[in-house]
């Protein structure tokens, strides 16, 4: 399987705060794949630095074979177009109802403007999403879940081919937080999305995902298959997994 974005010898500090220090890895097309840490370890700013919402200091991704760090202006913008982020707190418009969330990128970058044809496209996410007829609602009227949700149909009515989730299931209870990593799988096995997620739940990057990395002070330090990484001996990465699991069996 090839690489819809690679990594190589990422680095970005903040003053004398070093936050990736040469982080090389590989996301397959077509795979889930989760960047699991510490807190402050960097793993949004990785994402950040990967889709050009931060310049990194050195090093490349690349997009297929489009090398994205070197890009500015109008090429990145249209490049951006093939990679969703879902913001860790959903990031929606809170002066705007749920539909006109989501109409937004329509309008604003693919120039749609055919009522007719946003509320077909919107209506389409949010059966989607389960959420059908919740189109006038206000987002202060949504509970973390719903939000979590329209956050996600607002980047996939761009149809990108690739989709960034930032600590999805942070703040939501357990039932809630099921429903959003299930949600990670039917973008995955259903729309055919190449899924990366940054996430604090162990469990669930070890249940959803096909690869995991762990990042510890700015560097991959283990990555694979759940079971690979399960068995690795980093000292960081062990304690993780005797913490949330206990003895794992993957």
């Amino acid at each position: 399987m090839s690489a819809v974005l690679q990594v190589r010898g990422l680095f970005k500090h903040f003053g004398k705060l070093k936050v990736l220090n040469g982080v090389d890895i590989d996301f397959e097309e077509g795979k889930i794949s989760a960047v699991v840490g510490q807190s402050g370890t960097g793993k949004s700013v990785l994402f950040k630095s990967m889709i050009g919402l931060m310049k990194p200091d050195a090093g490349t991704v690349r997009y297929r074979d489009l090398e994205l760090t070197a890009m500015e202006g109008e090429k990145l913008f249209a490049l951006r177009k093939h990679i969703g982020y879902a913001f860790q707190n959903a990031a929606l418009f809170d002066s705007m109802s749920v539909a006109e969330n989501i109409e937004f990128p329509l309008r604003e970058v693919l120039g749609i403007h055919k009522k007719s044809e946003l509320r077909k496209r919107v209506a389409e996410m949010l059966d989607w999403i389960d959420l059908p007829g919740i189109e006038d609602m206000r987002t202060d009227e949504l509970s973390g879940g719903m939000r979590k949700r329209v956050g996600v149909a607002r980047v996939l009515v761009m149809k990108p081919d690739v989709l960034l989730f930032d600590e999805p299931t942070t703040g939501l209870d357990p039932v809630l937080a099921e429903t959003i990593n299930n949600l990670v799988i039917r973008v995955n096995r259903e729309l055919g999305l190449t899924c990366l997620l940054i996430t604090h739940d162990i469990p669930a990057a070890f249940r959803i995902a096909d690869r995991i990395a762990f990042l510890d002070q700015g560097k991959i330090v283990a990555e694979g298959e759940p079971s690979v990484v399960a068995a690795s001996e980093h000292e960081l990465v062990r304690n993780f997994i005797r913490t949330s699991f206990g003895e794992l069996r993957v």
